[in-house]
């Protein structure tokens, strides 16, 4: 197999007495969707946070595309190629779709945000966000203040603002929230295509769609990863049933 784009070595972060991540290992492949699934207070939220660079690792490394990044800021893991869907916190509310995926082009070409004014008059830059923005279903807001957007629309612009920075890879955080039936049935369908470009690590609690999407799918209760596998065997572990999947259906 070759190298993975994302690679986690034995993180481990722990919060007082709380073990919240307790040596997890995993890759994430080129082209493919790897789910991370849990309970409620699984240390989902804390993994995410170690590889994005906002939490740091008590032990453990995270590699990208065969490099260290344990040590990088969250800023300098995005240019080195991490992309992830932002809070909507990260967001310029009072900003349209299109100046924030504007932004996230001008920032990956290393251009000053002093300059936007400039730049907002650069047809190609302008032109390129637009694009992006159909891509994701949002062509036809991108006039839109980002806090007029519904919950869902703020989740696919934060889509759209990790695709603009032309990462290697994507952590999506429950990107499916707030979608509805329509949204998530258009977003899994887009996700299939973009995994091709940049392999994506997901969590989401729509179990329904993580089944759709994954190509592999991790378990991880208690800080610890219990099982690792094709959505068919995840489906039919017993462990994995017994500790997760019998929860959702009981």
């Amino acid at each position: 197999m070759a190298d993975p784009v994302l690679d986690l070595r034995g993180l481990s972060k722990s919060f007082g007495a709380l073990k919240a991540t307790d040596d997890v290992t995993l890759t994430l492949q080129r082209g493919e969707i790897h789910a991370l699934i849990g309970p409620n207070g699984a240390g989902k939220s804390t993994l995410m946070g170690l590889v994005s660079g906002k939490i740091a690792p008590d032990a453990g490394q995270v590699w990208l595309d065969s490099a260290d990044i344990t040590t990088l800021s969250v800023a300098r893991r995005a240019k080195a190629g991490l992309g992830r869907s932002f809070q909507v916190s990260s967001l310029i509310p009072d900003y349209s779709a299109l100046r924030n995926v504007m932004l996230a082009l001008q920032a990956r070409q290393g251009h000053s945000y002093r300059f936007l004014r400039p730049v907002n008059r650069d047809t190609p830059l302008r032109d390129g966000a637009r694009a992006i923005l159909a891509r994701v279903g949002l062509g036809s807001r991108a006039s839109v203040e980002a806090a007029m957007l519904s919950h869902g629309e703020r989740r696919l612009l934060e889509i759209a603002v990790a695709l603009a920075m032309d990462p290697k890879c994507f952590l999506l955080d429950e990107p499916m929230a707030g979608l509805g039936s329509e949204g998530t049935t258009r977003l899994v369908s887009f996700l299939h295509v973009v995994k091709h470009e940049a392999p994506i690590l997901l969590i989401e609690h729509d179990m329904d769609a993580v089944f759709r999407l994954a190509d592999r799918i991790s378990v991880l209760v208690y800080g610890r990863i219990i099982a690792t596998g094709a959505p068919a065997d995840i489906r039919a572990n017993p462990q994995v049933r017994a500790v997760y999947l019998g929860e959702e259906t009981a």
